[in-house]
């Protein structure tokens, strides 16, 4: 019989596809049925993993009277064999502790004090690794081999970019995804280079250019397409999570900040030319060494700050990049 496997990574987008190669390595391993626990924003795209039976959408502990039915649904699933909590926060235990498992492992830099809810912790606390090296700490904690590539298994739904973007058919240069938005304003590279960007992709190289990202965005992705002056399609807000992912899975590139479409167009096998400020890119940059990372020349002595606003005020460890020098990674 299979064994029942709850895996706990709640969010962000980023974070779980992290984890995804080390929980294809649990299924595959230890022949493991896996359930995982996610908030709802995200479980969409963990339902395409084809390494997960089932998704538990867990709410926001912010959400009370939710979150407490979440956890009963877990606990009235268990108990499970084993549970993985790739999170290490207290809200991420506490979902783990419900599903009533003899072995709950959690993650070296537990915090929070939600190692009092484990059983075990996997690995040594080293953060100066990628996060997809340290969620293969869990497969060395139970003795099983670490692959030499981390394997992305996700069902993305076809798409044709071409039929979304009508404006773009008199182009035939290579289809490029442009990411320009993130969570923090200082990990966003300013909007003029972008719009730098685009104009000389299109002149250029004929290139089809496919603005991401989500409704929020629309507005200002339009102003970096009108602002570029040449046709580019602005499809933030207009598809699902899924569905965006089946359109840059159709693309060359992705021109991007740190953000949550850097690291699906990595698991997807896009290649990124990734925009990097305040935070590392050794440790959540987009994986693998066919991905260029940019930073500005010189670097600024306080990167990475790891900070959401500048602490300069000047945001110079982006803003001096500039436009050409992306193209030309972009096009290398």
């Amino acid at each position: 019989m299979a064994r029942r496997l709850l895996v706990v990574k709640l969010s962000s987008l980023g974070d779980t596809l992290h984890a995804l190669p080390a929980a294809a390595e649990l299924h595959d391993r230890l022949d493991a049925r896996i359930d995982w626990a996610v908030q709802p924003a995200f479980a969409s795209l963990v339902g395409a993993f084809s390494c997960v039976d089932r998704v538990l959408p867990v709410p926001r502990p912010s959400r009370l009277r939710e979150w407490a039915s979440a956890l009963r649904a877990i606990r009235r699933e268990g108990p499970y064999d084993l549970v993985v909590d790739f999170q290490g926060l207290l809200k991420s235990a506490l979902v783990a502790r419900a599903a009533r498992a003899p072995r709950r492992i959690g993650p070296s830099f537990a915090r929070e004090g939600s190692s009092l809810f484990y059983t075990e912790l996997a690995g040594r606390r080293d953060k100066g690794r990628h996060a997809i090296d340290e969620c293969f700490d869990v497969l060395r904690h139970l003795g099983l081999p670490v692959p030499a590539e981390p394997r992305f298994p996700i069902d993305v739904p076809d798409v044709d970019p071409d039929a979304l973007a009508p404006a773009l058919a008199g182009l035939s240069g290579p289809r490029i995804a442009v990411a320009p938005f993130s969570r923090w304003a200082s990990k966003n590279w300013p909007p003029e280079r972008f719009s730098e960007a685009i104009r000389l992709l299109v002149e250029g190289r004929g290139a089809r250019v496919h603005v991401l990202g989500g409704p929020g965005d629309r507005a200002g992705a339009q102003a970096i397409v009108d602002a570029a002056g040449v046709p580019a399609a602005n499809h933030c807000g207009d598809f699902s999570l899924l569905a965006s992912a089946g359109l840059l899975a159709r693309c060359s590139a992705l021109l991007t900040n740190d953000s949550g479409p850097m690291h699906l167009a990595a698991a997807l096998g896009v290649r990124c030319v990734a925009l990097f400020g305040p935070t590392s890119a050794d440790r959540t940059g987009p994986y693998g060494p066919r991905h260029a990372v940019l930073r500005a020349e010189p670097e600024c002595p306080r990167s990475p700050c790891r900070r959401r606003d500048c602490p300069l005020g000047t945001g110079a460890c982006l803003a001096s990049i500039p436009a050409a020098r992306a193209v030309a990674a972009l096009l290398a």
